[in-house]
């Protein structure tokens, strides 16, 4: 197995092997133990400096890549553009400029519009970790996800996942797809057809609209939740019709004939997609996935962090 990842960025699954998200794992094991020590500290990247740039609001990878930066004793700049000269009208690049003639070495970045980090990775001299761009990848929640369902079901190889809610403004759909399929999972979504994007089975998934028949096909329910501030335009009649109809409740999960996992990349509308008898419950590993993506943006980070040191 490589010591070493095959790309210098971060900027989507679908630019990576098997053998990379293998040697991400791989890492992110060490880092776990790492992180459930006395003292959760290691001094491996003291002399790398990395920017947070998000400019989409972010709580939960805002924070679980910060812990991660700072666990690593790397320096870190926090930039939210809400608050910043892009609202002054400053461009990407100037932005990332300004921050780059900072010397930093590693730029995290979130931004609404899809390819951001694709276009920053070829105008500035720092390794990309994309963050989250638009409704096109999430590549650190999917592999968060992965490792998460690695640690409670063995591997994920072999696996049936189903995606379940809103896939067309999902870019956590589209980056667990990628990582599912080359891990050797077999993938569906389920959701309303006006939330489901017209060409995904080119991608190798499966369609369902029933919620009942996708769950009693899968081992691993992942569930998403409607992305409103994505949309300008009406997808279904009404809350209480999408509840009714692809809504998870404990009554649902317990009349299947066999135990699966719950997951849910939040934040969690409670009561739409996922009840909270059902979030709070043995089956869900949510907790989990908060964890695990700690250690898996540390494994990131390091392993990009070394293509830098060399």
């Amino acid at each position: 197995m490589s010591s070493e990842l095959s790309v210098k960025h971060l900027l989507g699954i679908k630019y990576l092997k098997k053998e990379d998200i293998e040697l991400i794992f791989k890492t992110a094991d060490h880092f776990k133990e790492v992180i459930n020590r006395p003292i959760k500290k290691v001094p491996s990247l003291r002399d790398i400096t990395i920017a947070n740039l998000f400019f989409e609001n972010s709580t939960r990878t805002r924070l679980s890549f910060e812990l991660a930066e700072k666990r690593l004793s790397a320096d870190v700049i926090n930039f939210s553009a809400a608050s910043s000269s892009v609202k002054k009208g400053e461009t990407l690049i100037d932005t990332v400029n300004n921050i780059l003639s900072m010397k930093v070495d590693m730029v995290v970045m979130r931004h609404p519009n899809p390819g951001a980090g694709i276009f920053l990775s070829k105008h500035v001299n720092a390794s990309i970790v994309n963050a989250g761009d638009g409704a096109h990848e999430h590549p650190t929640q999917a592999l968060l996800d992965s490792y998460s369902i690695r640690e409670r079901l063995g591997e994920v190889a072999g696996k049936k996942v189903v995606i379940v809610g809103d896939i067309l403004h999902s870019r956590v759909a589209l980056s667990n797809i990628f990582a599912l399929k080359l891990q050797g999972a077999e993938v569906k979504v389920c959701g309303p057809k006006t939330l489901i994007p017209k060409h995904i089975e080119s991608l190798g998934v499966g369609v369902e609209t029933n919620l009942k028949a996708a769950l009693e096909w899968c081992d691993v329910a992942n569930m998403l939740r409607v992305q409103n501030e994505r949309m300008d335009i009406s997808y279904f009649p009404s809350t209480r019709e999408y509840v009714k109809q692809f809504g998870l409740n404990l009554p649902l999960l317990e009349s299947l004939k066999k135990e699966i996992v719950i997951m849910h990349p939040g934040p969690i509308n409670r009561g739409v997609e996922i009840t909270s008898d059902v979030a709070d419950s043995d089956h869900a590993i949510i907790l989990d996935q908060v964890q695990n993506g700690v250690a898996v943006r540390m494994a990131v980070i390091y392993l990009l962090a070394a293509k830098i040191q060399q």
